[in-house]
């Protein structure tokens, strides 16, 4: 599930901008989360914000705390991110790559250039594709869109998000599903639980919380290595 974050402090191109980004993921039928925020403080109010987001949209000239100084603060924490500025003022274009932009987008041309913009990102980031032969016959899914995996007699169900949660089934063992997912992000938290680490939200009381909300179990004595594992993957904890 790709995050992403938009900030800009004129309500208009909040709104702009999530309608084209969301339309150009839909219409892929790519997972995602958006964010909006009105100003540089409000984004970087909440610490994990500094780490959490794939793609941040970014206006340069916002009141106060402008776009330039807030992205500063974020990439000194975290580089990967892919940040795209939007501003209606060319002059602050060679500022924008001083901070790693991958983009620099005026404001007049975000209907032609957004799609142009994600493209360019996706194709940065390689979404990978894994192929399994389900129940129901072979099917292509994204890495980044699959939930988790869980084993249950004999049979392995992946939980997959398209279009609302969906259900795909098999008959494999989950040790060789991990064998073969474990270089796109999944950790084995659970003799019956594989979990894509880009939907985990946090670990507490001996489990993981994903970002749909749902809780799945993390036995005691795996909860340490668990948590090192996640912590190696996201930076920071």
């Amino acid at each position: 599930m790709l995050q992403i974050a938009i900030c800009d402090d004129e309500q208009f191109y909040r709104e702009k901008l999530l309608s084209l980004v969301r339309q150009y993921l839909e219409q892929r039928n790519l997972a995602y989360t958006a964010q909006l925020y009105a100003s540089g403080e409000q984004f970087l109010a909440q610490y994990e914000n500094n780490v959490k987001y794939d793609i941040v949209f970014m206006d340069i000239s916002m009141k106060e705390l402008d776009g330039i100084s807030t992205a500063a603060q974020m990439c000194a924490f975290h580089n990967t991110t892919y940040l795209v500025f939007v501003t209606a003022f060319i002059d602050y274009a060679l500022e924008g790559y001083k901070v790693n932009a991958v983009r620099y987008i005026m404001k007049d041309t975000l209907d032609t250039a957004i799609p142009e913009c994600m493209n360019a990102i996706l194709q940065k980031m390689q979404l990978s594709k894994v192929t399994f032969c389900f129940m129901d016959g072979e099917r292509t899914l994204y890495t980044d869109n699959l939930l988790y995996i869980e084993s249950q007699k004999h049979k392995a169900f992946f939980y997959y998000m398209q279009a609302g949660i969906t259900t795909f089934q098999l008959y494999e063992k989950l040790d060789h599903i991990e064998k073969l997912l474990s270089a796109h992000g999944f950790l084995r938290i659970h003799k019956s639980y594989l979990v894509n680490m880009k939907h985990i939200r946090k670990l507490c009381n001996y489990s993981v919380v994903l970002d749909t909300g749902e809780t799945l179990p993390i036995p005691r004595l795996r909860f340490q290595t668990v948590k090192e594992q996640f912590i190696t993957y996201k930076g920071s904890f």
